[in-house]
């Protein structure tokens, strides 16, 4: 049967379902609710996956706590180590760590900003940038990028080896490692190892600078397209060093609005609470941070790369400093695109920090770990925020006279740009669907805009795009109207018979 025709358009809303999202870490769809003109009134991103690690991390060992937490995350396990050992640092009334502990620590967390970045430009992104988001899905993946654009995909792949490498060698696995423990680390890098990362720099370097002025020529190919699609004005957070330079493992908070105003400067990340509230919906599992001084309707803004590209007075690496000034060139950057050229900016970045830390003898030798101080704080309870990947990432413990963790609080990267998602859906939803027929390139178009920004729905492993996607489109009374699936291989199946009324 077919769908009915636009003159006969419902007087009730009707609701599109895309389930899954694709291409991302986890398990969320997207719901578009359109009015009796086919147009979009409203467009949610539902995270339908529950985690728990707030609850079930409570009556464990501090000391289990960075080890038992990475596994939040496949991709970016690095990330929540650290945040949880700097929280657990602070708790124990750690004021500073060694010298080779943070060097080490650094050299982790670098490492890990590169692979995640890599694996997510060449891998997940770069077949809709390439090829278009109306190309042939069966192509329209790493597969094919590797055919296609043989140097690029090897690119891609050594680079992420290299950033890979850097974490077993700092963390003792490439997933979920040990490397990182409250007050510092346990182990230290040999001189052959450090003489084999060292050996592979000049090459990342330059791989990395052709990675910038790869997506730096296709925003040049198309500019309409990247500078408007999905684009959404908001405010910015990072954490800033403190002169104001892009840092990503330690620092104080900065908030900026859209014009590039800061709004708020130095706050002491262990006071985060003043500055961010939660918000929560009843259709989804992920909460919405705001900033309490606006208000929820206001006060919501975005982290990552576009947020510190932006935030930052500069970044304290001359390549990638370079890249940004030309990125911001005629001001602030809005389009959700654009998080693509500032995330491999920070791939550059991430790069260049690797290759001085590389030079530092206290990766050889030195203090792992600091002593426990000699009285035991009267409120033991700590925040550790770090740059992740994908944003500023916040882990908060409370830790009981018993060594055991009382309370715990988590804000994950994806979590804060959630409001900023939903809005860059609607953006593309608005400007792309016409309500008449489900087609695979606007299926495509709306997992672009929310693929851009890298996020990590679940917090556990990349999703490579090979589950199927199912979409329905539901009459006002309820039934459906129309159904299309389309499988991991790109083949599109329109159900419309098995919809006719019995």
């Amino acid at each position: 049967m077919a769908s009915p025709p636009l003159s006969t358009a419902p007087s009730t809303p009707r609701r599109v379902v895309i389930d899954p999202v694709s291409r991302v870490e986890g398990h969320g769809k997207v719901t578009l609710l359109l009015d009796e003109h086919n147009r979009v009134q409203q467009a949610r991103l539902h995270i339908v996956e529950f985690r728990g690690f707030e609850s079930f991390i409570v009556g464990r060992p501090y000391w289990e706590v960075p080890v038992m937490v990475q596994r939040l995350c496949g991709i970016c396990p690095v990330s929540h180590h650290l945040a949880a050992s700097k929280a657990i640092d602070v708790a124990l009334g750690m004021a500073a760590i060694p010298r080779t502990a943070e060097a080490m620590r650094r050299l982790m967390h670098y490492g890990q900003v590169m692979q995640s970045h890599a694996l997510h430009f060449f891998h997940l992104s770069s077949p809709d940038l390439l090829f278009g988001f109306d190309s042939d899905a069966t192509r329209r993946n790493i597969l094919g990028v590797a055919a296609a654009h043989p140097d690029i995909a090897r690119q891609g792949v050594l680079l992420r080896k290299f950033g890979q490498e850097v974490i077993r060698l700092t963390a003792g696995k490439r997933v979920h490692g040990t490397g990182s423990v409250p007050g510092g680390v346990n182990r230290h890098l040999t001189r052959a190892e450090r003489d084999e990362l060292s050996a592979q720099v000049p090459q990342m370097l330059d791989w990395c600078e052709q990675a910038v002025e790869l997506v730096a020529r296709l925003h040049a190919q198309n500019p309409v397209l990247y500078a408007h699609f999905g684009s959404i004005r908001s405010g910015w957070m990072s954490l800033v060093s403190a002169d104001g330079a892009m840092e990503l493992y330690d620092g104080v908070l900065r908030v900026s609005d859209a014009e590039g105003r800061i709004l708020h400067d130095g706050v002491d990340v262990q006071g985060y609470m003043g500055l961010i509230e939660e918000a929560t919906e009843p259709w989804t599992y992920m909460k919405f941070p705001y900033l309490r001084a606006l208000g929820r309707e206001a006060g919501w803004y975005r982290v990552g790369p576009l947020a510190r590209v932006h935030n930052c007075s500069h970044i304290p690496s001359p390549r990638a400093e370079g890249a940004r000034q030309r990125f911001l060139a005629d001001g602030p950057v809005h389009a959700t695109l654009a998080y693509h050229w500032a995330r491999m900016i920070e791939m550059l970045h991430a790069m260049e920090v690797i290759a001085e830390l590389l030079q530092d003898d206290a990766l050889l030798g030195g203090e792992l770990t600091a002593a426990l101080p000699s009285q035991r704080p009267a409120h033991r309870a700590g925040v550790g925020v770090i740059e992740a990947p994908r944003g500023t990432l916040i882990h908060h413990y409370a830790i009981g006279d018993d060594d055991l963790v009382q309370w715990c609080n988590l804000i994950v990267s994806t979590t804060h740009n959630n409001q900023a998602m939903n809005e860059s859906v609607r953006a593309v939803a608005r400007e792309y669907f016409d309500g008449r027929e489900i087609s695979e390139g606007l299926l495509n178009r709306i997992e672009v805009a929310i693929r851009a920004y890298d996020p990590c729905l679940s917090c556990a492993t990349h999703a490579l795009g090979n589950m199927p996607l199912q979409v329905q489109v539901v009459g006002p009374d309820g039934l459906p109207i129309d159904s299309v699936l389309r499988y991991s291989d790109g083949r599109m199946e329109r159900s419309n018979a098995a919809l006719q009324a019995p």
